[in-house]
């Protein structure tokens, strides 16, 4: 389906729903750098209203914003997202996924999601977010029951959920202003010479980490293993060459593109190769389908080439909205590779066997089968 709007129709409007579709790389890469006439303020799905009917106008998450208020946040809450603090969380990433993986080899394989993919993301969005020990069970739960509700675009499913979480949360808040830590919570209550972030924007903030750190990353270590196992030479080149791990996931994130589409809104009329979409119109990004164009990847872009080295992938689209936590999911991924490699170099999983969870938005394993080999 990607491929046909690519060619025949890249400037799609689908009538029931009123809404427009962009599947061409050029066409999606200069639509998620132009703020000014693709706008995240009105909700990142094709629905009308999607952001006041999930209940978060209140809170307005950082992904509804458009510079320059976003500007200004986002350069707060990039403070603990540095390149030293997500390498300082590396060793314990790596002692998580090598513990998890060890546990599949000595049970002679397992569901490998819910053992290590789906546990590990988890496990690091409470890391940045500050989230103690203690309540790392409840976390847990509330993380997998608003996912699972935001798969199809409506929290309002979680809506018991959600409002247990802002209540944490804002206790959690108000801890920090007495006890802070070294995490993105503590850095925002403390910013501006103490004076702190409002606290619906810190909401918005832990909302957004939790929705979209958590099955974006077991998308790519998913669905990146199974491509990775149905490539045979590939694996085993990568696990010959562990030198090759970071242009691995480069290429793995641009074929799986976890988060398939999101979209904008036109703030204006807006011509595209001679079409033109109508101001007020949801416009729909679709970085899976651009991230295997042919036009920007070559002819091959839909196969799986570790030494491809693709640049600006559309995977955390691009320019203001560039993901914040892109680097702690290339960690993520590197590690988990380079350790199931290292232990498990002729691993299998089975794709076929595998299930799918639900929602237009995100793709990934539920489950997904897994045998660690000779």
């Amino acid at each position: 389906m990607y491929r046909d709007l690519r060619d025949h129709d890249p400037v799609h409007h689908v009538e029931r729903g009123d809404y427009w579709v962009l599947s061409r790389y050029r066409h999606v890469f200069d639509a998620a750098r132009d703020t000014e006439r693709f706008s995240s303020a009105q909700g990142l799905t094709h629905l009308y209203d999607d952001v006041a009917t999930a209940g978060l106008d209140t809170v307005r998450p950082m992904v509804f914003l458009d510079p320059p208020e976003h500007t200004e946040f986002r350069r707060l809450v990039a403070k603990g997202f540095t390149p030293r603090q997500v390498a300082e969380i590396e060793p314990a990433v790596r002692e998580f996924a090598a513990e998890r993986i060890e546990a599949l080899r000595s049970n002679g394989g397992g569901d490998i999601v819910s053992e290590l993919l789906k546990p590990l993301p988890t496990f690091v969005v409470a890391h940045y977010l500050g989230v103690p020990e203690a309540d790392r069970g409840r976390f847990d739960r509330w993380v997998h029951r608003v996912v699972a509700a935001s798969a199809n675009g409506n929290v309002l499913d979680a809506s018991e959920t959600v409002a247990e979480i802002f209540e944490y949360f804002t206790a959690l808040i108000e801890r920090r202003r007495s006890d802070p830590g070294d995490d993105t919570i503590s850095l925002l209550v403390q910013a501006g010479d103490g004076a702190g972030v409002d606290p619906m924007r810190i909401l918005g903030f832990a909302f957004t980490m939790i929705t979209g750190g958590n099955d974006t990353t077991t998308g790519l270590l998913s669905t990146g293993l199974d491509l990775l196992h149905r490539s045979p030479d590939q694996q085993a080149a990568l696990a010959a060459d562990p030198s090759l791990t970071d242009d691995a996931v480069q290429e793995l994130l641009r074929l799986t593109s976890p988060v398939q589409g999101l979209a904008r809104t036109t703030t204006t009329d807006v011509d595209i190769d001679g079409t033109t979409i109508p101001a007020g119109r949801k416009v729909m990004l679709l970085y899976a389908a651009a991230n295997r164009d042919p036009r920007e990847f070559g002819d091959d872009a839909e196969q799986l080439r570790i030494d491809r080295r693709p640049a600006q992938i559309l995977t955390f689209s691009y320019g203001a909205h560039h993901c914040l936590g892109a680097s702690a999911a290339r960690l993520m991924g590197r590690v988990v590779l380079e350790e199931l490699l290292g232990r498990c170099p002729e691993f299998a999983v089975d794709g076929d066997a595998a299930t799918f969870a639900p929602g237009n938005f995100v793709r990934w394993y539920r489950s997904l089968p897994f045998t660690p080999g000779p």
